[in-house]
């Protein structure tokens, strides 16, 4: 066999490290403490959100076209680290409980809407909470009612239903009545492109094991049987669009 050019050889090698680069990106990316929102990594923002890069790109160019429409796309919440979540948890646990309920009823109170700290999407940097900034703000902006009827975000509602998909982002928590878990939440949109493959890699976490290892208020009344059916309602049951 003839031997190998020299610049074929080369080319051959550099290509290599550049699939090995890749792969190892890959790899930090979507790591466990990063998938749990315990390491840190470069977001990209104008100060009041934090996506990671591609999510973010993609972010501007839905926001400005929603602009030629006359909306206003504001962000409510987007990047949560573990330490950010875990405050929404305390807090809300310590007022359930104080308010008479058990630990559990507490618990699964919180789950309608919040995530147990170490399992929420706004870990990934690719999720985002958005309304219409442009009419004049409700008290409470994230309630469905104001997506509805007469609505102060119902053009909001109505573009993203329309072109949200055409960036790259989907609903979460729909309003489909065979859905469980979270609440249908018309205002939770996420990154595709990158929120596939995450939740892919999630997938893969011992959770059991990961959620013993954390520092949780009302973590002894999470069991077994209580994690197998959060990951399948409350991590799994969400837009089929965002599933591999």
């Amino acid at each position: 066999m003839a031997a190998i050019k020299p610049y074929i050889k080369i080319r051959f090698l550099f290509l290599l490290t550049l699939l090995l680069t890749a792969m190892s990106s890959a790899q930090e990316v979507f790591d466990k403490e990063n998938l749990m929102g315990k390491s840190d990594i470069s977001f990209y923002g104008d100060g009041t959100y934090q996506l990671r890069k591609e999510a973010y790109e993609a972010f501007l160019k839905m926001k400005k076209s929603a602009a030629t429409a006359g909306i206003e796309i504001k962000v409510v919440s987007s990047y949560r680290s573990f330490e950010h979540q875990n405050s929404i948890w305390t807090r809300k646990y310590n007022r359930f409980t104080a308010a008479g309920m058990s630990p559990t009823n507490a618990i699964n109170k919180i789950i309608e809407y919040s995530t147990i700290p170490g399992t929420s999407r706004h870990h990934w940097g690719t999720d985002l909470d958005i309304v219409d900034g442009k009419p004049k703000q409700p008290k409470d902006v994230l309630l469905s009612k104001h997506f509805e009827g007469n609505g102060p975000y119902c053009k909001f509602k109505e573009w993203m239903d329309q072109n949200a998909a055409s960036f790259g982002f989907y609903l979460v928590y729909t309003n489909n009545p065979e859905r469980k878990g979270f609440k249908y939440e018309p205002w939770h949109y996420s990154y595709a492109p990158l929120s596939k493959p995450m939740l892919t890699a999630y997938q893969k976490i011992n959770l059991k094991e990961a959620l013993a290892q954390l520092d949780l208020i009302g973590a002894k009344h999470i069991d077994a049987n209580f994690i197998e059916k959060y990951v399948n309602f409350n991590i799994l049951d969400i837009n089929p669009e965002l599933k591999n």
